[in-house]
């Protein structure tokens, strides 16, 4: 399907076949993704992809194998989906990640998700991503600083040290729903 010439009327009609994807990792992300409950479509993406290989719209992700150069990139921009409302999901394109505080959102999340798949960091905070400061992340999340807890936790997605044991739940990264309501 050309997704420039054919505008795409519901997503929930085309899932995503994971068998089809030559990639492994590709295969593992989007598995995860529609098993939590976003919806993934590969396609052939013709127009301009702020990532690429990845288009947001329509509440979902388009991705276009033979463009994607990072998987990673994947689990980042589910993460702008994922800690949305409901209502503001089903409607997100392009811009997904507009404010400062979506893209902090956006980055921990991810940081969740590849710690659930069990990914090396790297994954998601490749050198060819994040201005710059993916070593930076990487360093940060991996000795237990996690800018950007207090949104998730805010967002109903997971808990602090603190709150987890008050809770007896696992705290951060584990998550107790990836999806906000």
């Amino acid at each position: 399907m050309n997704v420039s010439d054919q505008r795409m009327n519901s997503m929930d009609a085309l899932p995503v076949n994971v068998a089809a994807s030559s990639n492994p990792l590709v295969a593992k992300i989007v598995a995860f993704l529609h098993e939590i409950g976003l919806k993934v479509q590969t396609c052939e993406l013709t127009t301009p992809c702020f990532l690429p290989g990845i288009q947001i719209r329509e509440g979902g992700l388009l991705v276009d194998e033979e463009k994607l150069l990072y998987p990673g990139d994947l689990l980042h921009e589910a993460g702008h989906l994922a800690v949305k409302t409901e209502a503001t999901r089903a409607r997100a394109g392009f811009d997904a990640g507009k404010k400062l505080g979506d893209e902090i959102a956006a980055i921990i999340w991810s940081y969740a998700a590849l710690t659930h798949l069990g990914l090396d960091p790297a994954v998601v905070f490749h050198p060819h991503g994040y201005k710059g400061a993916s070593q930076n992340f990487i360093d940060n999340f991996t000795r237990g600083f996690h800018p950007g807890l207090p949104l998730l936790q805010w967002m109903g997605l997971t808990f602090d040290e603190k709150n987890a044991h008050e809770q007896g739940v696992p705290p951060f990264p584990h998550m107790i729903r990836w999806l906000r309501e």
